[in-house]
């Protein structure tokens, strides 16, 4: 059997760079810099809603309601997986995250997570054309926080 199509290191770095940047959005609150990183008519899975048609809607109904309420997003990049079609159009992207949760009376706890995202090439570029991003068993799904929005 063939083993995984893993990406070479320059698409492994692109997407481990990729990931720093969404993170640092995501902890900024910031809607409008992360929007770029998605095809319009992305299709997304969350914590709030099974599938999830578009950016848009993605943006309302999940980023809304957990971006503001959490903090210190990051990928676990040492963990993270990469890998790419032969002829370099699709990749996916496979990582543990980490961030901070609150609860209501404003203590803090651990909100470990993982996310499978598929990347299509867009001419010189790759947009994100589907996102899975999961809290890990266990993990409370509401956090309490309400930090502001940077940028819609």
């Amino acid at each position: 059997m063939a083993s995984l199509p893993t990406a070479n290191t320059e698409i492994t770095q692109f997407f481990r760079q990729w990931l720093e940047t969404f993170a640092g959005y995501v902890r900024e609150v910031d809607y409008a810099s992360a929007r770029p990183l998605f095809h319009p008519e992305v299709l997304a899975f969350g914590t709030h809603n099974d599938v999830i048609p578009g950016l848009d809607q993605w943006v309302k109904t999940q980023w809304d309601n957990v971006w503001p309420k959490t903090a210190d997003f990051r990928f676990v990049l040492d963990q993270a997986s990469v890998l790419a079609s032969p002829d370099g159009a699709m990749a996916t992207v496979i990582a543990p995250w980490t961030s901070t949760g609150y609860h209501p009376d404003g203590s803090a706890f651990p909100r470990p997570g993982r996310a499978t995202m598929v990347f299509s090439r867009d001419g010189d570029g790759w947009l994100c054309v589907h996102s899975h991003m999961s809290l890990n068993r266990g993990v409370p799904q509401a956090s309490h926080a309400n930090r502001p929005v940077k940028a819609w």
